[in-house]
């Protein structure tokens, strides 16, 4: 299949293009439909594409909303994936899960509102088609009780793939337990993570499904500078202790986590560390007060970020690659096939973007635009072009856009085809994340 890109953008001229007018778009049922059926038109309505197939949707669903703009910028608009879901069960697919692993501490009941469930209940009614929503984590974390809600679904649900030698995260890897997450207990990384060892908990209805239809909402990333149809994938992984995203210590340190060699920082991350084994006791905080106040002591910048989150993480954009390759190439046996084994195609929610301190805490972009494409890095280059930052500064899009073949891919800016850089014209003056200003552009 030829790859394509597909952009419309949703605001008549640029004084139209603003939070306050893109954001009626959402609501705007008919005409949102009108854009989005005439993006997947061709490749997923036409004809009996769908009829009696089990279709996965992969929103953005990462976090319940704390913020004013949460619901416009911080996950894949509901009125957005409703509009799609309508136009879905028209086709009269078998059915349809919906399905996300947001971070641990999201409360999923706060995140989807009643009114929602009850919009996705009544449009599987009218159409007789069954539409399941299911939370992909395997554990929650209450931060007001420091309590870890365990098994929200079955082990058997999952499939430990271990991509072994094969993923892009070998050729930083030792055996010592470098690989972190900063929230959670780092024995259990180094499990699943080691020299020859790469192992996913990746959900099974990857491999149960027809059709994958991703649906991310494009954003900045502290750690990986984006967060698109690629990182979208990462939400196919049902537990964190199975994602590096970065590793200990600093770059003149064997790690990641921030530039340089600093005795402090590296002291605040292994008393983090001791904190992270001690998640559901009393001496937690102790433990983590101690290691915020070293590193405060360590007179940090904006470039040192506890989490790692600046533009010189080299982990967190190979783990998003590796789940790529394995929603890809991955087969039900956990190999990885010399062909691809499904499309995954990328609805991207545009119409209002997230800038700045991405994923978790984004203000609103007007980006005014709806992507679709069946190759994530494509629409990925496509959105940074639109944000206006430097493709050549961002690890992942550098790595992930050298097996693109530009040249013989169908590119199209409201169905009028273009080279991808014409997109340079229709940026808009991006925040990059706090550990990325000064670099991006």
């Amino acid at each position: 299949m030829k790859d394509f890109l597909k952009i419309k953008t949703v605001f008549e001229n640029d004084s139209k293009r603003t939070i306050e007018e893109l954001s009626k778009r959402y609501a705007e049922k008919k005409q949102l439909q009108k854009v989005i059926s005439g993006l997947v038109y061709d490749s997923l309505l036409k004809g009996d594409f769908l009829k009696g197939k089990k279709i996965l949707l992969k929103p953005n669903w990462v976090r319940h909303s704390i913020h004013p703009n949460d619901d416009l910028c911080l996950r894949t608009n509901d009125c957005f994936l409703l509009s799609f879901l309508e136009l879905l069960l028209q086709s009269s697919p078998q059915s349809i899960l919906i399905g996300d692993a947001p971070i641990q501490g999201c409360k999923w009941d706060k995140m989807l509102s009643e009114a929602f469930l009850t919009k996705i209940r009544s449009l599987s009614e009218r159409y007789h088609i069954p539409v399941l929503v299911k939370d992909f984590r395997r554990v929650a974390f209450d931060p007001v009780t420091k309590r870890l809600t365990k098994g929200i679904n079955p082990l058997y649900d999952y499939f430990i793939f271990d991509l072994g030698g094969q993923s892009d995260l070998e050729p930083i890897s030792s055996n010592d337990n470098k690989f972190r997450v900063t929230y959670y207990h780092p024995d259990r990384m180094s499990e699943s993570h080691s020299m020859g060892v790469h192992k996913y908990c990746i959900s099974k209805e990857v491999f149960n499904a027809d059709v994958i239809i991703s649906m991310p909402k494009i954003k900045t990333h502290q750690k990986t500078g984006i967060t698109g149809a690629l990182k979208n994938m990462v939400g196919i992984n049902g537990d964190k202790d199975y994602l590096p995203h970065h590793r200990i210590g600093g770059s003149k340190q064997g790690g990641d986590c921030y530039p340089g060699n600093n005795y402090l920082r590296l002291w605040s991350e292994k008393i983090t560390d001791v904190a992270n084994r001690n998640l559901e006791k009393p001496q937690y905080w102790f433990w983590q007060k101690l290691s915020i106040a070293l590193w405060k002591l360590s007179n940090p910048k904006l470039v040192h970020q506890r989490a790692a989150g600046w533009y010189g993480n080299d982990t967190c954009w190979r783990m998003v690659m590796d789940l790529n390759k394995i929603c890809v190439y991955g087969t039900a046996d956990g190999k990885i096939a010399n062909q691809p084994q499904r499309v995954i195609y990328s609805l991207c929610d545009g119409i209002i973007g997230g800038q700045g301190n991405g994923p978790l805490f984004p203000t609103p972009l007007p980006l005014g635009v709806v992507t679709f494409s069946n190759n994530s890095a494509i629409a990925d280059l496509a959105a940074v072009l639109l944000m206006g930052f430097d493709v050549n500064k961002i690890a992942l899009l550098k790595n992930a856009g050298e097996a693109i073949q530009l040249k013989t891919s169908d590119i199209r800016l409201n169905d009028k085809r273009i080279d991808l850089c014409e997109l340079k014209s229709l940026a808009i003056d991006t925040i990059p994340p706090p550990g990325w200003l000064g670099y991006l552009k």
